[in-house]
């Protein structure tokens, strides 16, 4: 790649990450209209290889860099050290540009689109604590119900995409205003898997691949609840919040077994003692507390003004939100969903 190609990527990305674009443009061409017909597409594709590509091209590139620089090292006594140098972080920039390009055209703009919170008839008023309240006794009394015609039933097995699940998810989507059809992903294991366990993170949509990943020691009541999460993701629903309110959502769509799972985060004592024993036995807790930093930074970076914390959102979702019947959230009329 020439000099000045490389310029003009280096200069493309950065305005790329500093220049404004309105919300509603990116939700009306690129979130609405693009990405879904990208998104079946490749995670069609990415559902046909049973291994991550993420981490293919993630080994690929880190080998090819490695061997470039392994190279203009050995080059330095005859260019120099300042030279041999520059042409590491050169292309170090050149990769990392374009990566961030590719980042963004095939998934993260949907960071700039318009908040869910924005499209849902939610009102400030109705966050108090007496609200979060009966809402936590209403979770309570619906674990209790289900806990035992859930485990009755139980839950699909790893690696798997759940029809009944997938079934919930587009009508969840849908009753969201989503017209297109979102492609469930395949839950996949990735090299990443260790680092998945040691920090607790339970999963992680691939977003240049559009693959689901998920934590193998996830306990099997909790997958339902993560992997519609990682849908959500690959429904354009970037924001962490977001994707736990459509996932919630669509556990209640399904089977006594995802509605469970939807309402685990108040649930009977033995399976969250589970979930507790699985954290404790594998969480490290300073990979932990830098991959959160790490991820807290990113998510800022990418216009989530509340970061990591954006997860807890879904509780403000929930509160604030007009539901119908059934939980049925209402839209603002210019959104509400089609027949």
């Amino acid at each position: 790649m020439t000099v000045r190609w490389r310029a003009v990527l280096l200069v493309v990305a950065i305005a790329a990450a500093l220049l404004p674009l309105p919300q509603t443009v990116i939700e009306s061409i690129y979130s609405t209209r693009l990405f879904p017909v990208f998104q079946a597409i490749v995670t069609r594709t990415s559902n046909l290889v049973p291994f991550a590509l993420f981490d293919l091209i993630i080994v690929a590139v880190a080998t090819w860099w490695l061997i470039q620089a392994i190279r203009d090292l050995r080059s330095r006594r005859q260019v120099g050290w300042l030279r041999a140098a520059g042409r590491i972080v050169v292309r170090t920039a050149t990769v990392t540009a374009a990566a961030y390009l590719a980042f963004l055209l095939a998934w993260g703009l949907n960071y700039r689109r318009v908040p869910l919170q924005d499209k849902l008839q939610f009102e400030r008023s109705r966050l108090s604590s007496a609200a979060a309240l009966s809402l936590a006794e209403h979770a309570v009394s619906q674990m209790n119900a289900q806990y035992e015609p859930a485990h009755q039933l139980g839950w699909a097995a790893s690696g798997v995409v759940d029809r009944s699940l997938a079934d919930a998810f587009a009508t969840a989507s849908h009753e969201l205003g989503s017209h297109a059809a979102t492609v469930p992903g395949i839950p996949k294991r990735s090299l990443l898997d260790a680092y998945f366990r040691r920090a607790g993170v339970a999963g992680m949509t691939d977003p240049y691949f559009l693959e689901t990943f998920v934590a193998s020691d996830l306990l099997p009541f909790e997958r339902p609840f993560v992997v519609a999460h990682e849908w959500g993701h690959l429904a354009g629903f970037a924001d962490e919040g977001d994707a736990n309110f459509l996932a919630w959502l669509t556990c209640l769509r399904g089977t006594k077994a995802h509605q469970y799972s939807g309402w685990l985060a108040a649930g009977p004592r033995d399976d969250l003692r589970a979930i507790r024993e699985r954290l404790r036995q594998n969480i490290n807790p300073q990979v932990s507390a830098a991959g959160w930093r790490v991820y807290d930074s990113y998510l800022k970076a990418n216009n989530v003004e509340a970061g990591a914390a954006s997860y807890a959102d879904v509780v403000r979702l929930i509160l604030g939100t007009t539901f119908a019947d059934d939980w049925t959230p209402q839209l603002k009329s210019s959104l509400d969903p089609g027949p």
